[in-house]
């Protein structure tokens, strides 16, 4: 570095603590050496976050939130401001697509971020808060995500608004004034949009970037997991303090992460080149059809993220004319996964060491998470409701029994430090994985 350039860094030190904490979370952050595949997601999220943020600046340059009709038409200014962005917008096509891909691939590297998270035991102690911020960090996504839903105005964006609002509605006691409350209107209208589109924009993305900030501070705080779930400041050197099975973040992780963004953006790619769809289930071919409130879609299904709650939903009957046990389960099938630090007794972290009884109840519990999304997608049917009650009872039954097997579950002895990763056990857990979505994709093809 010149003389000039340490000048301006000292300058900036004395006023901002730029090199401290670029030591504290980069440099000198020291991370385990055995980091796999399945770490790659939580920066994929970050990156895809910021993707967002950007693509949807973009967006709001042309978008319009008015669901009025333009004089003479049946199109409503929000549906005809989408079709200008994608027609006539210098690039609005790609930036749309950008987008509506990012919105589920960002659910992807979610869904496959907390599934590592719950292999790998990374929310038992001491990490319980940083599991705690990020459930926080999906409840904001889910809401940002319908949020958004309704801003194109099309068939499937304000059907879907409507059965979600009148959900709210079932809440005893306050539950039609609160359904009121949230649309602005008595039904789905140009107020509901405006006040969406709002909180779309501004007050979500501000909570969830708080929410990320807090989420990777508290991860700092603690350290991060390992495959092995062994706590790397056990053993340090005794002369430099660094933990013997710890590497610094940057420059070796940050080189990692980087393959694994270059993968993340081909695919990326060839999904908003090639598919930007993906046969419905990322943009609803009903969407493409302007809102409108007299005809109803012959079925009404939320996008494919939230369809394993919705299956949920949809599995518990109404009881006394009332669908609000069925509201409850499904959003009991959310918040229960943020007690998971205080539900496992399980004294073993990582799923190598674990007993038969944690492995067999997680793969029943994966089985299930995808067969009800796939449940949900589809219109119900009597086969497809008892599908979706066993699933749902097994889904629950994970959580619920798991302080009780998680306690006895008789496993490996835990190293005490950390091994290296082995290319046959990934192989052989990769596979199992792919297994599950080929028997998925096949029972998806039989119900």
């Amino acid at each position: 570095m010149s003389k000039q350039a340490q000048q301006v860094l000292s300058w900036i030190d004395d006023r901002f603590p730029l090199t401290s904490s670029y030591k504290a979370h980069m440099s000198e952050y020291y991370a385990p050496k055995n980091f796999n595949f399945w770490y790659y997601f939580g920066s994929l999220a970050l990156l895809v976050l910021v993707l967002q943020i950007v693509t949807g600046i973009f967006l709001t340059m042309n978008y319009k939130p008015d669901g009025n009709l333009i004089p003479g038409t049946n199109v409503s200014v929000a549906f005809a401001s989408v079709e200008y962005i994608m027609r006539d917008v210098a690039g609005g096509w790609i930036i749309r697509y950008m987008h509506s891909t990012g919105a589920s691939m960002f659910f992807v590297v979610v869904y496959l971020h907390m599934f590592r998270g719950l292999v790998y035991g990374s929310y038992q102690k001491p990490r319980e808060l940083v599991w705690i911020f990020g459930m926080l960090i999906f409840l904001c996504l889910m809401a940002e995500a319908f949020l958004g839903y309704l801003l194109p105005w099309g068939q499937m964006s304000f059907w879907g608004a409507q059965v979600i609002v009148n959900l709210f509605a079932a809440v005893p006691v306050i539950g039609p004034d609160l359904a009121v409350f949230i649309r602005g209107d008595f039904n789905v209208s140009d107020a509901t949009l405006n006040r969406f589109f709002a909180l779309h924009v501004i007050a979500v993305p501000l909570v969830l970037l708080a929410l990320v900030v807090a989420h990777l501070v508290a991860l700092h705080e603690v350290g991060s997991n390992n495959p092995d779930g062994v706590d790397i400041k056990k053993l340090k050197d005794p002369k430099t303090g660094i933990p013997l099975d710890g590497i610094a973040f940057h420059p070796y992780y940050t080189i990692k992460d980087i393959f694994g963004v270059a993968i993340f953006l081909a695919l990326f790619s060839g999904v908003v080149f090639f598919a930007p769809e993906v046969g419905g289930y990322f943009l609803e071919f009903n969407n493409y059809i302007p809102a409108d409130p007299l005809k109803t879609p012959p079925h009404i299904a939320p996008v494919w993220y939230f369809t394993p709650f919705y299956a949920i939903l949809r599995a518990v009957p109404s009881f006394w004319g009332t669908q609000v046990w069925g509201v409850l389960a499904m959003g009991a099938a959310v918040v229960i996964i943020a007690f998971l630090p205080w539900l496992d007794r399980s004294p073993v972290k990582s799923v190598r060491y674990r007993g038969p009884k944690f492995k067999i109840m997680l793969t029943l519990f994966i089985i299930c998470f995808i067969g009800l999304g796939i449940l949900g997608a589809l219109p119900p049917t009597d086969v497809r409701t008892v599908l979706s009650q066993i699933f749902s009872v097994v889904y629950f039954g994970f959580f619920i029994s798991l302080p009780f097997y998680s306690a006895n579950d008789i496993g490996k002895p835990v190293p005490e430090r950390v091994t290296e990763s082995s290319t046959a056990r990934q192989m052989q857990f990769l596979m199992m994985v792919g297994a599950a979505l080929v028997g998925s994709f096949i029972f998806a093809k039989v119900v």
